[in-house]
């Protein structure tokens, strides 16, 4: 039995095995498609992602560009669309035109304009180039040290300066002009413009190569390229254009004048070393010492040297050794000469700017005296007179003593309300009424705004008061509150505009033309004021935006319950009979001119028919005159006849 069991276990056993191979093929199939299928799943899940991620990023990038070229609404009424240069009409063929025109349009791209900030930057380039050549080639001329110990650096720095000058030069023969407002692009006229002017000669002078002559005298002769001081204009534009492109113009100007004074002082160094040079180091006891002594061989020491004998000449103080030659007491005189102009110049310049700086400081000080000299004299109280310095304090640290309509009187209209609403953009945006409004409107409104700075606690206006202003809040929280001052019944920020009510006189308004609620400042408040005058005269132009102004104000009163029906039907009947009158005053003005006119003419016809019948009886006792002197004459000569007939 036992044989057997084992018999039927080896024949059973081979089965097993087949059974089980089969099976584990079946699974490794199963788990091998498993894992093709998730594959193929995770393969279109980060193709959807991918997929996802490019749509959202073009959509991203489309929405930046159309944020970009899409212009602030209130900005694009002022400026209106871009204006771009008519097409030429010379070619009858629109491709040749078309492809002109593109070849045209980047030939122009060569002109620059001398207000872009590519410009000004080529400048500082060009101003660092001029400045290079004005102290380190003067400095090289002078000490031999400086020039023989480095003198594969300053070839390298020198002919990157001639290249420099060089692209200045094409720069500045694309460098465009304004003519009759608009920027000249046709290169004959900027060449000729600039070969007229005196900076194309010194530019021309400056890039001449007298480096030529280093065949003849060697490289060790940086004199020959004193020609390239001669770009100074360029570096005065620079500062010119930074000074007027800078925010503390006054700061500038003063390191200006530091530069021009250190310029002076190095060079009257480098060539106090050369005069010491040319007569002999320690010739005497005015000259440079002896470089043979160790303390003055090295450059640093050497130069440290002549730039303090050079400071002390130049400020006059004079407590150098005297000199001893002829030609050194003339260098020194000269040198003085200079240092009292300097001198002068640095007194004049510093005491203006500084007298500059604080102008608004003086002017805004000079204001709080004069109010605390008449607090004093009509013997204010404290109280009144603290919350009045307060204030002033107020102005002066959050920047806002300045008149701005002072400020800006010299700019034309149209510049004006650009500013005021660059400056103002956000808070008018805020305000509803101005949203809507014509260009025309929004600047009229804009440039009648008048800014008011209120103090915590003060009443912009009481309840029953005669409004005479509407206002605007640029900052600050203003509360509405009950008759006590103490109950709020609503809060106001910034953005939000009140007043409007009582200065348009809406028909039907049971307060008429007075206040309808208490306002009080929580806090300091800055406000626009814009009086009942103003708005009325803005708005007369514009019949649409005044209609919107009294249907937004008559939705109010309904809401409070501040409007009469009957009232506004009325109201309207009186409007109509005021339009009538106001007709007739108006056809009774045109009459009146009319009848002016008329007797006007009837006058100078009338002159000139008293002239024209003066004329005729003038003409007519002339001939009068003549027949009575031709009948006088016809009857001497027949008395005279008649007589010889007789005799005879």
């Amino acid at each position: 039995m036992k044989m057997t069991g084992q018999a039927a276990e080896r024949d059973r056993s081979p089965h097993n095995l087949s059974v089980k191979t089969t099976l584990d093929d079946e699974i490794e199939r199963a788990e091998s498609i498993l894992s093709r299928n998730n594959e193929q799943l995770v393969f279109n899940v980060c193709f959807r992602l991918v997929n996802l991620v490019v749509r959202l990023r073009e959509w991203a990038h489309r929405s930046l560009l159309e944020e970009e070229e899409r212009p602030d609404s209130f900005l694009e009424r002022f400026r209106g669309p871009e204006l771009r240069t008519a097409p030429s009409r010379s070619s009858n063929n629109p491709q040749e035109g078309a492809d002109k025109g593109i070849i045209k349009r980047k030939w122009d791209l060569f002109v620059v304009s001398p207000s872009d900030n590519a410009y000004y930057r080529w400048l500082f380039v060009i101003a660092i180039a001029v400045l290079y050549n004005w102290f380190l080639v003067v400095a090289r001329a002078c000490f031999d040290q400086l020039q023989v110990d480095n003198y594969v650096c300053w070839l390298v720095l020198d002919y990157l300066s001639d290249t420099v000058y060089l692209m200045d030069t094409c720069v500045r023969l694309r460098t465009g002009f304004l003519e009759q407002g608009l920027l000249v692009k046709d290169h004959g006229k900027l060449r000729d413009s600039y070969v007229r002017t005196l900076q194309f000669k010194l530019d021309v002078l400056s890039m001449l190569p007298t480096d030529l002559a280093y065949i003849a005298t060697g490289i060790h002769t940086p004199q020959l390229r004193f020609n390239r001081l001669l770009r100074f204009p360029r570096m005065f534009e620079f500062f010119d254009r930074t000074e007027t492109r800078t925010n503390y113009p006054n700061i500038f100007r003063i390191c200006n004048l530091v530069l021009y004074i250190l310029v002076i002082i190095h060079w009257n160094a480098c060539i106090y070393y050369a005069i010491s040079k040319s007569l002999g180091f320690g010739s005497d006891s005015w000259v440079f010492p002896n470089s043979s002594k160790p303390e003055f061989s090295s450059l640093t020491h050497s130069y440290v040297y002549c730039l303090y004998w050079s400071t002390l000449t130049l400020t006059t103080i004079g407590e150098m050794p005297a000199p001893v030659r002829d030609e050194e007491y003339l260098f020194v005189v000269f040198d003085f000469l200079v240092g009292v102009l300097i001198f002068a110049t640095i007194v004049g310049n510093v005491g203006s700017m500084i007298a500059n700086m604080n102008a608004t400081r003086a002017e805004f000080q000079a204001r709080i005296d004069a109010i605390k000299h008449y607090m004093h004299f009509r013997k204010v109280s404290r109280d009144l007179e603290t919350r009045v310095i307060k204030w002033f304090d107020y102005l002066w640290t959050n920047k806002k003593a300045v008149d701005e309509q002072e400020v800006l009187k010299n700019l034309p209209n149209k510049l004006r309300a650009e500013i005021a609403i660059n400056v103002h953009l956000e808070t008018l945006k805020k305000v509803r009424i101005f949203q809507d409004c014509e260009a025309g409107l929004l600047v009229e409104l804009v440039l009648k705004l008048q800014p008011q700075v209120f103090s915590p606690g003060d009443y912009i206006c009481r309840k029953g008061d005669i409004g005479k202003e509407m206002y605007i809040i640029k900052e600050g929280k203003l509360a509405v509150v009950a008759d006590d001052g103490v109950t709020q019944y609503a809060l106001l920020t910034a953005g939000s505009c009140f007043g409007e009510i009582s200065i348009l006189n809406i028909k039907g308004s049971k307060m008429g033309n007075r206040r309808t609620a208490n306002i009080r400042s929580l806090g300091y408040s800055d406000l626009f004021c814009l009086s009942k005058d103003d708005l009325m005269e803005a708005v007369t132009e514009y019949p649409d935006a005044k209609t919107v102004l009294e249907e937004r104000g008559r939705e109010i009163l309904m809401k409070e319950g501040l409007l009469d029906e009957n009232a506004e039907s009325g109201g309207l009947e009186k409007e109509d009979t005021e339009d009538k009158v106001e007709r007739l005053e108006t056809g009774l003005d045109t009459l009146q001119t009319r009848f002016a006119r008329l007797l006007n003419e009837y006058t100078h016809t009338q002159q000139r028919l008293k002239q024209r019948i003066t004329l005729l009886e003038r003409q007519l006792n002339q001939t009068d005159c003549g027949a009575d002197d031709e009948g006088d004459t016809w009857t001497e000569e027949r008395g005279v006849t008649d007589s010889s007939s007789y005799l005879q």
